[in-house]
């Protein structure tokens, strides 16, 4: 197959790699992809926020398979234009993409199909997004309904923290078109984790488990990032549990998209928190891999993402076996100096040959170009997701680690506590 991958970060280079490896797959193109992606694919720089450039690369190429990575272009609706040209895709339609680009409409979806989530209320103005923090009590989750590119969720510990949210979104437009609503919800205590389904909109594959960490800086401190680290699978997330989130969650999506007459080929993202007894409810949906969840969720699934994807895009999933997990990986995010606020670009990056001969190590890049001097550089906040993988938690995270002593730029720093403590032993 030849296949074109539409996107540039940390995700898109761990799905490089997953497809790069099926015995299907003769040639990757990828838009606009990014220095370590380029070892993988032939990259084109495109600009996709003109969805045009997309189709008409697709044109240009005619690849069996289509993936889309980011959220922007599905929400745009760019997997519509591409099957409208009689291409298979890997990627919802801008009706399914809907979940992930409108939390009221996916709140809403939930609660006429029976899915467990917290207790909501969506808010067009002011005074009723007073009425609905009044009903509440601190911390206050308000959430932007729109894309925020991860910046429109806020976990508030005073009730004027919350009202200033609120007035700086509906009546500041401090987030755009995407905080015209708001969603007022119920703190949800517990352990958060992943999980991530393909389906052809009738079947669906579960991939395996994982659990991220946002915060800066060791001990979950500092400020909310798009993601730090993460592993898979999560240990306590058993085949029993699992089991579960298919009967109560994923299976009841699937169902509830083909009665709304939604088609829906791709990623399904499950956001659960899972309380001290057991139960679970959906945070939120995605419709596209996490970040940089993907980074470890590949790597431990081990099996042909390439037929599966294949298979889900021409919708045909029944085809593909369910498969086990076959090993456990950690990734962490090595970050540019003062991310996730203002940071510089441009310094290059040393250690990455030397990181690539170790076994059980794989280095994606997610914020990387190369200079006119051909050198390696940093160019985004989140700049490598250095992944360990091994047949447990602390072998995966040792060769991580260890790699990590080998990579250096300029102002770099990570997290030494990933898959360390909270979310990583069973639940109490």
């Amino acid at each position: 197959m030849r296949i074109l991958l539409l996107g540039g970060g940390g995700r898109e280079h761990a799905i490089a790699w997953a497809l790069s490896r099926s015995p299907l797959v003769e040639e990757i193109h990828c838009a606009p992809g990014n220095a370590g992606i380029a070892g993988l694919a032939i990259v084109h720089d495109i600009d996709l926020t003109d969805q045009k450039n997309g189709v008409d690369l697709a044109i240009r190429l005619s690849p069996d398979l289509v993936v889309v990575g980011p959220e922007a272009p599905l929400v745009a609706g760019m997997a519509d234009s591409l099957r409208e040209r009689g291409f298979p895709v890997f990627g919802p339609g801008a009706s399914g993409a809907r979940l992930e680009g409108s939390k009221a409409f996916s709140k809403l979806f939930m609660t006429r199909h029976g899915i467990p989530t917290a207790d909501f209320d969506i808010c067009e103005t002011v005074g009723q997004s007073e009425a609905a923090l009044a009903k509440r009590s601190p911390p206050y989750i308000v959430k932007a309904d729109g894309l925020a590119a991860g910046k429109g969720a806020f976990i508030l510990g005073s009730l004027l923290e919350a009202r200033d949210i609120c007035i700086n979104l509906l009546e500041k437009k401090f987030l755009g078109e995407s905080g015209r609503k708001v969603i007022i919800e119920d703190f949800l205590p517990g352990e958060e984790l992943t999980v991530l389904a393909v389906t052809d909109g009738s079947t669906f594959r579960l991939l395996p488990s994982s659990q991220d960490h946002k915060r800066a800086f060791d001990g979950d401190r500092g400020p909310n990032t798009g993601g730090m680290g993460a592993y898979s699978p999560v240990t306590w997330a058993d085949e029993t549990f699992l089991q579960r989130v298919s009967e109560q969650v994923v299976g009841p999506t699937v169902r509830g998209l083909a009665s709304d007459s939604i088609p829906f080929r791709g990623v399904l993202y499950c956001g659960l928190m899972v309380d001290k007894s057991g139960g679970m409810r959906v945070l939120e949906y995605n419709v596209r891999m996490g970040d940089p969840e993907t980074q470890v969720v590949l790597p431990a699934f081990g099996g042909d993402f390439a037929a599966l994807a294949m298979s889900s895009a021409n919708g045909r999933l029944d085809d593909i076996s369910p498969h086990s997990s076959t090993q456990f990986s950690v990734g962490v995010v090595m970050a540019s100096g003062g991310y996730p606020a203002d940071y510089e670009k441009g310094f290059p990056i040393f250690g990455l040959e030397k990181t690539a001969a170790k076994d059980g190590v794989i280095v994606f890049h997610s914020g990387t170009a190369v200079d006119s001097a051909g050198k390696t550089v940093t160019s985004g906040g989140r700049v490598l997701t250095v992944v360990g993988t091994g047949c447990d938690i602390a072998a995966a995270r040792n060769r991580a680690y260890s790699a990590l002593e080998d990579i250096r730029f300029e102002g770099s720093f990570f997290r030494r506590d990933i898959a360390l403590g909270k979310g990583v032993d069973h639940l109490e």
